[in-house]
């Protein structure tokens, strides 16, 4: 089912003629039971795809926020199981919306290929972003991945050229995520102009739909990306509301705020009607 219900979402997406909105939140963050919450509050607010993050101790492509987010969900136990099981009880009453771990390939390692893709495909993920796993040193997971139907999504940058894309594109499913600024996640703000021609070649030599994300933390800048994508991409700004309720001892705020923002989002990504 994986890639069919992402393949779903961006036909749905098309057929209203607009870009999907992708979310993110760290799975145990504040606690699992919060994000159960905030999984179907984004849902209910308009994520066409939610990323789902797997703590781990060693976060080097995450900014400060969501690196504290791992380490919140890290001293609450969150392991990998607890991931895929939370993957699991949502998946129970949204047969629709898709999944993506994003995380890092060592616990997916330790874990096992074959066990972890099992796993997963059993709970209703439907594929994985694992930022440190380059295509050259992936073709294990790969072929195990396409046992289970679960798509291999990777990550296009500005520095990508078209070789690069090639490559990066070269046993991918889903959709390719194009990281729109250097450096870490939420760090700085995109400039939507400046990648518009990488994200079309980055399409057209991948043949599968490009979303971006990095430094979009708002509508304004959300509806100026989807004017460039198929997709946009928002992962600080959803963590930095678990971030608060955190702060404030109040984690059933965490959802409500997500939701709020998730449909701030959408709502702005709705006024750019797509070709």
């Amino acid at each position: 089912m994986g890639r069919t219900r992402i393949e779903a979402a961006f036909a749905k997406a098309r057929g209203e003629s607009r870009a999907v909105l992708v979310t993110y939140l760290m799975a145990g963050d504040p606690d699992l039971e919060s994000s159960y919450a905030a999984l179907c509050a984004l849902r209910d607010g308009g994520a066409d795809i939610i990323e789902l993050g797997a703590p781990f101790t060693d976060p080097m492509a995450d900014g400060a926020a969501i690196q504290k987010a791992g380490l919140r969900a890290l001293a609450n136990g969150t392991k990998l199981t607890d991931v895929i099981a939370l993957a699991a009880r949502f998946r129970k009453d949204d047969p629709v919306t898709p999944l993506i771990l994003m995380g890092y390939a060592n616990p997916v390692h330790s874990m096992g290929y074959e066990v972890f893709a099992e796993a997963a495909a059993g709970a209703g993920i439907d594929g994985t972003i694992l930022v440190d796993l380059p295509p050259e040193e992936d073709e294990g997971l790969r072929a195990i991945y396409a046992q289970y139907g679960l798509s291999v999504i990777r990550l296009a940058t500005p520095t990508t050229d078209r070789a690069r894309a090639a490559k990066v594109a070269e046993g991918a499913s889903g959709f390719i995520y194009f990281v729109a600024v250097t450096g870490v996640t939420g760090a700085g703000s995109a400039d939507p102009a400046a990648i518009a021609g990488q994200v079309a070649m980055v399409k057209s030599v991948s043949g599968l739909p490009v979303c971006v994300g990095f430094g979009v933390k708002n509508g304004a800048q959300a509806a100026e990306m989807a004017k460039i994508a198929d997709g946009v991409v928002v992962g600080s700004a959803f963590v930095e509301k678990a971030g608060d309720a955190h702060a404030t001892d109040r984690f059933g705020a965490a959802a409500p705020a997500m939701g709020a923002l998730a449909q701030e989002l959408r709502a702005a990504i709705d006024t750019v009607r797509k070709a």
